[in-house]
């Protein structure tokens, strides 16, 4: 191998493989320090767009699952309006029943009246009970009486709650004088089909509920397999990652020993011109 001063090109491949090293040694850092594995779209670049997908898909499926939960908050809100109505409506039966004791007297009967008008005072101020500004229960004759829910991120599924129609439900008791009680006019028979058409609302209800938490389910369990798949693809594996460090750590120290001996070897050739 010939002498020469001009050219070094064992110093040019030392720099050359120093300059690599250093590179992915630079890779390694950065991938450790921001814990993905892509820290460039040169990196992985069908990666990235697959995980901006999946990341978008993940947002879009926490969105869902609010808005699935409001849903089964107001379908709540709506049962805890329900249950309140057939404890309403058991009272006006206990005093339908006690008006009709025969020991009673004209006064003692006006008195339930006094207190069936506030309750059904209050049964109508509950058929108009909203949540958050969203009616609980239909008005009568309502063109509208479901919302719908979507269940999926996608938007692809949905489900519909009722809006309960609570007013036609009770509308027997609504209707009634202020005097059907002392007098007898509201039966018990008619105060019976007033309970059991609430029942049925909460039996609806309570059904469509059952429906969304199946839907929350479904929701987590897919973003959860969303995440679990898109960290194979963006999150760095440390343990691996860490002995890659080390050995482009190893091979740095390495390229700068050796470029110092190749820019040291040219020196040769002045010991041959002394």
């Amino acid at each position: 191998m010939p002498v020469v001063i001009n050219t070094n090109t064992a110093a040019s491949n030392a720099a050359y493989n120093l300059n690599v090293s250093n590179t992915l040694l630079q890779k390694s850092l950065a991938r450790l320090s921001s814990g993905s594995k892509i820290t460039s779209p040169a990196d992985d670049a069908g990666g990235l767009a697959v995980s901006m997908r999946m990341t978008a898909a993940i947002r879009r499926t926490d969105a869902t699952i609010t808005n699935v939960s409001n849903a089964v908050s107001f379908l709540q809100t709506q049962d805890g309006v329900l249950k309140t109505v057939g404890d309403i409506l058991n009272r006006i039966a206990e005093l339908a029943t006690l008006a009709n004791d025969v020991t009673k007297s004209a006064t003692d009967k006006q008195n339930y009246d006094k207190e069936f008008v506030a309750l059904r005072e209050q049964l109508n101020n509950l058929t108009k009970a909203e949540f958050n500004k969203v009616k609980l229960f239909a008005e009568s004759g309502a063109s509208v009486t479901q919302l719908t829910v979507v269940t999926s991120e996608d938007g692809s599924l949905s489900q519909n709650i009722t809006l309960a129609g609570l007013e036609d439900a009770i509308s027997a008791i609504l209707d009634a004088n202020d005097n059907d009680i002392s007098t007898g006019t509201l039966t018990a028979a008619a105060i019976d089909n007033a309970i059991t058409e609430v029942a049925k609302l909460r039996a609806q209800n309570g059904g469509e509920t059952s429906n969304l938490n199946f839907a929350l389910n479904v929701l987590a369990i897919n973003r959860t397999n969303l995440e679990a798949a898109n960290s194979r693809i963006i999150d760095v594996d440390v343990a691996e990652e860490s002995t890659r460090l080390a050995r482009y750590n190893i091979l740095v120290q390495a390229g700068t020993a050796m470029l110092a001996q190749a820019n040291a070897s040219s020196q040769l050739a002045l010991r041959l011109l002394q």
